[in-house]
C-alpha cells in the first residue's frame, strides 16, 4: 500500500502548526486534520492574548525577535528574563513539581523558537498595553514578558496559517478524528469523520496536537473535581479530549496534574464557550488593584501576591470555589487608569456607585453588611507607610487581617467605585501525555517510545502544576510542536 502522508498532524493551533511547519521543512508530506470548520478553527491558540514568555537576557537577545527602533530601545527598560529567571518562576509556581527535563527544553529553547516563529513570518512586538508603565520618564516592563505576537493568538494562528498554505502542507476542516490505526506495534495513521463520513488516512507518523479536555464537562467534573463542569470555557469548543483519550485506549502513559488547570477570573455572563470577536476581554486581571468579594462579602485570595502573570491563572478556580461560583472585582477612583483594556468593553457585567454603601446592595449576590465590614476592616488594616508604586512588587500591603494583601493594598475610599461580577473561565487542563523530550514521541505505561506517535501542546503532561506563568502556553507549544514534527519526519523518513 503506497502510503500518501509522511506525517498526519491532528489539530489546527499554534501546536499543530509548529509541528505541520517543522516536519515540512524535514522533508515530510504532511497532512493537517482539524475537527473545526475553517471558521472556527485555530484551537485555543486563537483565543489567547498573545504574551509570550521566553527567556531572554538584552535588548540584543529582543532584536531576533522583533524589530526596535532606537527611541524604543532609549526609552525603555525592558529588564531580563535570563534563563535562571525563567527557571525560578516556573518551579516556584508549580510548587517545584515541573518536569525537570521538560522545562529545560521549554526554556533553553524558548528564544530560538521565537526567533524561529519570526522566520516563518509572525510578527512581534513590544507589550506596551498589558505590562508596562512609565517610571522616571522611562517605559518600564513588568513580569519579565516585554513582548507578544501582533493581533494577539488570533494573529499568531493567522501568520502560521499562512505560512502553512505557503508551504503548500494540505488541512483538511470538519474532519474529527475519533481513533489512531494502531497494529499493537506501531500507529500508522487514523480513523476520522471527515464532514460526517468514516475514513481511514494513512501516514508513516501521526502528531497529537489537538489540545485537553477543558470543552467537556464530564471529563472536567471526572478529573478536576465537582463543580467544575460549571465553569466557563474561556476557548474553543472542541477541545474535549479526543487526542487524550485515543491515545490512552493504546496504551499512552498518563502523565502530570491531571486534578489541575488554568482557570481565570472570566465575565460572570460570558457565554458557555469563547467567542471569537471578543477574544480573551472577558478576562478581568487587574483584581491586583482592587479585592476580590465573594457571596458573603468576604476577601478570600491575597489579591496583591503577585503581579497578575503568576496568580490569575490560579484565582479562577479559587473563584469557582466560593458559594455560587461567582466573585466581585471592586476598584476605586484612584486605579481606574490603571485597569486593562478589558474592563472597557461593551459586553461586561458592571456596577458602580458614588459611596460605598450604594455600591453594596448593587452587588449581585453579594451580603451588604458583610461587604462593608470587609472594606471597613481592610481600609483600617492598610499600611500608610510604604508608597504605592504599580510597576514593581511595593509591599504596601496590611496588617492584621487575613487574608493579607501583601503589595498594591490602598484604602478604597475615592468614588466613583466600580465593581465588576467574575466567574471562572477554564483556558486549558494541565493533565497530558508522557512524551521523549528529544523527539516529542508518546511513551507507553511502561515508558516505551510507541512507534509512530507523537505530541505536542496542552497535551503535553508534565509541565504545569497547580497554577502557571502567563505567555508560556504559546511558546510551549511552538518548542514542543517544533520538536514534535521534526521527531515525525525524522521517523518518517527512516
Amino acid at each position: 500500500m503506497t502510503v500518501p502522508y509522511d506525517v498526519i498532524v491532528v489539530g489546527k493551533g499554534n501546536a499543530a502548526l509548529c509541528s505541520a511547519l517543522s516536519a515540512h521543512e524535514n522533508g515530510a508530506r504532511v497532512l493537517v486534520l482539524e475537527a473545526a470548520p475553517e471558521e472556527e478553527s485555530g484551537g485555543n491558540s486563537r483565543f489567547a492574548g498573545g504574551v509570550m514568555r521566553f527567556a531572554y537576557e538584552s535588548v540584543d537577545d529582543l532584536k531576533r525577535v522583533t524589530e526596535l527602533t532606537d527611541e524604543e530601545i532609549a526609552n525603555s527598560d525592558f529588564g531580563t528574563n535570563t534563563r535562571e529567571e525563567f527557571f525560578d518562576d516556573l518551579y516556584r509556581l508549580t510548587s517545584y513539581r515541573t518536569d525537570a527535563d521538560l522545562s529545560e527544553i521549554l526554556v533553553t529553547h524558548s528564544l530560538d523558537t521565537m526567533a524561529w516563529l519570526r522566520s516563518k513570518g509572525a510578527r512581534f512586538v513590544p507589550n506596551f498595553g498589558r505590562q508596562s508603565g512609565m517610571v522616571g520618564g522611562k517605559r518600564k516592563f513588568f513580569g519579565r514578558m516585554p513582548i507578544e505576537v501582533s493581533g494577539g493568538g488570533a494573529g499568531l494562528v493567522q501568520y502560521l496559517d499562512a505560512a502553512a498554505k505557503k508551504a503548500g502542507i494540505e488541512v483538511r476542516y470538519d474532519t474529527r478524528v475519533a481513533s489512531l490505526i494502531y497494529d499493537g506495534e506501531r500507529v500508522s495513521g487514523v480513523r476520522a469523520q471527515e464532514k460526517g463520513k468514516p475514513v481511514e488516512l494513512h501516514a508513516k507518523s501521526v502528531v497529537l496536537a489537538c489540545g485537553g479536555f477543558e470543552a467537556n464537562p464530564e471529563w472536567r467534573t471526572r478529573y478536576l473535581g465537582p463543580g467544575w463542569e460549571l465553569a466557563k470555557v474561556r476557548g474553543t469548543r472542541f477541545n474535549v479530549g479526543d487526542g487524550l483519550r485515543m491515545a490512552l485506549d493504546i496504551g499512552a502513559a498518563p502523565y502530570g496534574n491531571w486534578s489541575g488547570c488554568h482557570a481565570t477570573g472570566w465575565d460572570r455572563y460570558a457565554p458557555e464557550f469563547g467567542d471569537i470577536n471578543i477574544g480573551d476581554q472577558f478576562q478581568k486581571h487587574s483584581y491586583i488593584f482592587g479585592l476580590l468579594i465573594n457571596s458573603e462579602g468576604k476577601r478570600f485570595v491575597d489579591e496583591g501576591w503577585d503581579f497578575h502573570s503568576f496568580t490569575y491563572a490560579k484565582y479562577g478556580g479559587e473563584v469557582l470555589k466560593q458559594p455560587g461560583q461567582f466573585a466581585w472585582q471592586v476598584f476605586d477612583s484612584k486605579v481606574s487608569k490603571l485597569l486593562r483594556s478589558e474592563y472597557r468593553i461593551k459586553l461586561m457585567t458592571k456596577v458602580s456607585a458614588n459611596t460605598l454603601e450604594e455600591l453594596a446592595p448593587k452587588l449581585e449576590g453579594v451580603n451588604p453588611e458583610g461587604f462593608l465590614k470587609t472594606v471597613r476592616e481592610y481600609n483600617s488594616a492598610v499600611r500608610k507607610d510604604v508608597p504605592f508604586d504599580h510597576t514593581v512588587k511595593d509591599g504596601k500591603g496590611t496588617v492584621g487581617i487575613e487574608p493579607p494583601k501583601s503589595n498594591w493594598a490602598q484604602p478604597l475610599d475615592t468614588p466613583p467605585f466600580d465593581a465588576y461580577a467574575t466567574t471562572c473561565g477554564i483556558t486549558f487542563t494541565f493533565g497530558g501525555l508522557r512524551i521523549d523530550r528529544e523527539t516529542g514521541q508518546v511513551l507507553n505505561v511502561h515508558l516505551h517510545k510507541i512507534p509512530g506517535l507523537y505530541c505536542a501542546g496542552e497535551m503535553v503532561g508534565g509541565l504545569f502544576y497547580f497554577n502557571y506563568p502567563s505567555g508560556t502556553g504559546l511558546v510551549s507549544g511552538s518548542v514542543f510542536g517544533r520538536i514534535a514534527g521534526r521527531g515525525a519526519a525524522n521517523a518518517a523518513k527512516s
